[in-house]
């Protein structure tokens, strides 16, 4: 056919028999777990779930903490255990692991996470033969884990997959050093540190491997500031042009704090993340966030969130009316009053979330020093209150459909379903019965020459109403129903049209 004829290979035993030689030979394989095996560092993770189930033992923490680094690693990890499977490992590191074992080669893992925790990782994963880690009383990094290996395997007799500065004696001395996603200028000083070690094998001054699984930081940032959740905040832009008093100056004013809003709100959902990583984690979708998938590290976040939220208080103080400092700080507290204790308050999260949305447009004309009208104001809660159900009712019809049960503590069941369906629906009829008396007020008639021409708008509004609750019924909702309608084509549609007919009244 093609002219090559296939004939077996045979693989001479004796090769064989040199390869397994070579593999019994080898240094055994030392792994480090917090930021090597698993992408982030689980001590910082085990506070971070502690103050989500128990921040009342943030007081004692201080306690733990003088008894050291070891004691107080051991206390978070009897208080906030962590799940091993779905801790974010790297998958090219786990990969090559699985191959060396599978070769039989011995296999440490070697870590400064407490003991509990390290064990469990191993016993998860099945490809250690032996596990040091920090007992309680001795923190096991640096320097006192290099004296431990080399105690234990002898001076030059392991290699070692780290990833940070604190690795560097270990890498320095190691048979063979490798890294594992390494910070900034670690492979640089660890060539530099190895050119100057005699012992240095074979004359080999670098990382012969280095194992990379996560995002970039460019990428993981944008995707933990959540860009698109901003588009929420264009409500602050409704009071101004509702109430036809569009001009610089004013725009100006709601801009600056469109903008305040949006640092206020990507620092609380960082917040958000770092609070719900556990939870994250056992998601399907939620999983990819960057702090639950490791791309991001939980004290990156912690100093996004200060800078984000202290970036936005100034710009309130310093260039906007000090009433609108109020109903930011007001904006603040609320959201994570809700990540610390709301969200799992059946009915009350929904009651916040759409009270929230009213709060954007009070804070919108407090900002440019326009009164919002009641008629708004009443919309606005039965309006996104039926939204913020919308948001409910889809995550229990997904778990419905793929007949899973609730496990993110929010106090909904599945046999909900019908009864929040008829809560949402109710309440979105009830904002375009407010809207129906609003057009026959007659201060309408200041704004708009042409007020019954408004009417235009009310089928418009019970189409795209229905159309959500239609598609959530059908679990066809897999995001915020705001976000949903700004990236859906008919419903950027009917919005188009809506702003078409405002016009039509008002010329």
């Amino acid at each position: 056919m093609d002219g090559i004829s296939h004939q077996p290979v045979s693989i001479p035993v004796d090769t064989v028999a040199a390869a397994e030689q070579r593999r019994e030979r080898a240094p055994v394989l030392c792994v480090d777990l917090d930021g090597t095996l698993v992408k982030t560092d689980a001590m910082v993770d085990s506070f971070c779930a502690m103050m989500h189930q128990a921040p009342w033992l943030l007081a004692q923490a201080p306690l733990w903490l003088l008894h050291g680094k070891a004691a107080f690693k051991r206390n978070l990890a009897a208080r906030a255990p962590l799940h091993t499977a779905h801790l974010p490992y790297n998958s090219e590191l786990i990969a090559f692991l699985r191959e060396e074992s599978a070769a039989g080669r011995a296999i440490v893992l070697a870590t400064g996470a407490d003991r509990q925790l390290a064990e469990n990782v191993a016993n998860h994963l099945g490809i250690f033969q032996e596990v040091l880690a920090s007992d309680g009383t001795t923190n096991l990094t640096g320097t006192r884990k290099l004296h431990a290996l080399q105690q234990r395997f002898g001076a030059n007799g392991f290699d070692y997959i780290g990833n940070s500065a604190v690795d560097l004696p270990i890498l320095t001395h190691a048979a063979t050093p490798m890294l594992a996603n390494p910070g900034w200028g670690l492979p640089r000083r660890l060539r530099a540190q190895r050119a100057r070690m005699r012992h240095a094998r074979n004359g080999e001054t670098q990382p012969i491997r280095i194992f990379r699984d996560r995002l970039s930081f460019g990428t993981a940032i944008l995707r933990a500031l959540r860009v698109h959740q901003w588009a929420k905040n264009a409500l602050l832009f409704l009071p101004l042009l509702l109430a036809h008093n569009l001009h610089w100056q004013t725009a100006r004013l709601a801009t600056l704090a469109f903008l305040c809003f949006c640092c206020t709100a990507s620092g609380t959902y960082i917040v958000n993340d770092l609070l719900d990583m556990e939870a994250d984690r056992q998601h399907p979708r939620k999983s990819r966030r960057p702090f639950a998938a490791g791309d991001l590290s939980a004290v990156t976040g912690a100093g996004m969130a200060v800078v984000l939220l202290g970036l936005a208080g100034w710009m309130a103080l310093r260039l906007l009316p000090a009433a609108f400092l109020a109903w930011l700080a007001l904006y603040c507290v609320a959201t994570l009053s809700y990540s610390l204790y709301f969200k799992r308050k059946v009915l009350a999260d929904v009651i916040l979330l759409s009270a929230l949305y009213t709060l954007r447009i009070l804070a919108g004309a407090t900002a440019v020093r326009v009164t919002v009208s009641p008629w708004l104001a009443g919309f606005s809660i039965f309006f996104f209150f039926s939204l913020a159900l919308v948001k409910r009712f889809s995550e229990l019809e997904h778990l419905r459909l793929r007949d899973a049960v609730p496990i993110n503590g929010r106090g909904y069941r599945v046999q909900d379903l019908e009864q929040l369906r008829s809560f949402g629906t109710a309440s979105a009829y009830a904002s375009i019965v407010i809207f129906a008396l609003y057009i026959n007020n007659p201060e309408v008639g200041r704004l708009y020459p042409h007020p019954h021409r408004l009417w235009l708008m009310t089928p418009v509004l019970i189409w795209w109403l229905s159309r959500i609750w239609l598609r959530a019924s059908r679990g066809q909702m897999e995001e915020d129903p705001v976000v949903f309608a700004l990236t859906d084509r008919p419903s950027l549609l009917a919005g188009a049209a809506m702003l078409l007919i405002a016009i039509y009244a008002a010329l």
